[in-house]
């Protein structure tokens, strides 16, 4: 069931920078080294749904229905749009703004987790990924996918908390420059409109 290929290709998956890697990145970078793990949990979390709809086959119901798959996408765009705006506005005072999101910790895991529910090409992804690692033998295919699936869920949360304690670290330089931490904020803000553009125009 679980081999060097699913760990390999799995991890390969996990590095590519997408949404939950900016936002922890984002995090750890101007929230600092606990507010990263807790994004990074969020960001894990909010695969569980994708995961589960995946296994049980719900995502192919939600694929053919072409409505539900455009509401939930526009819904992610919206807050993708969101967070751009969040990020831009609050790009001169990051000071204020940390001592803020130390106190809302729950509130920097929601956040990370419903980037993640709210992308509707996470569901597809995982039904066409977990089965190439399940043999046609087994006798209990769902609950093969189901150990394969956490796997991937402890490797993404690992990677993510990576990135935000690395993020965190190199904060010390940054913070030495105002306009360079104003910049970088506002350089994630462009990216959060970049990724929310990309899940406009996908049509599946």
């Amino acid at each position: 069931m679980f081999s060097t290929e699913f760990f390999i290709t799995s991890l390969v998956v996990i590095l590519i920078p997408g949404t939950g890697v900016i936002y922890t990145v984002s995090i750890g970078l101007f929230h600092g080294s606990k507010a990263s793990i807790f994004a990074a949990l969020g960001c894990t979390l909010g695969i569980t749904p994708s995961l589960l709809a995946s296994i049980l086959g719900l995502s192919a119901i939600m694929h053919t229905s072409a409505v539900f798959f455009q509401i939930v996408k526009f819904i992610g765009v919206i807050y993708l749009l969101y967070l751009a705006w969040s990020m831009f506005k609050n790009s001169t005072t990051l000071k204020l703004q940390e001592q803020h999101y130390k106190a809302n910790m729950l509130l920097i895991s929601l956040r990370g987790c419903l980037i993640n529910i709210l992308n509707p090409k996470l569901s597809l992804f995982f039904l066409a990924f977990l089965p190439q690692f399940i043999s046609t033998n087994v006798q209990n295919p769902i609950f093969n996918m189901l150990v394969l699936g956490s796997i991937f869920m402890l490797m993404t949360l690992f990677v993510f908390i990576l990135y935000g304690l690395l993020a965190h670290t190199s904060r010390v330089y940054i913070f030495q420059s105002s306009r360079i931490m104003t910049y970088i904020q506002r350089a994630f803000a462009v990216s959060f409109v970049a990724l929310s553009a990309e899940l406009a125009v996908s049509e599946n």
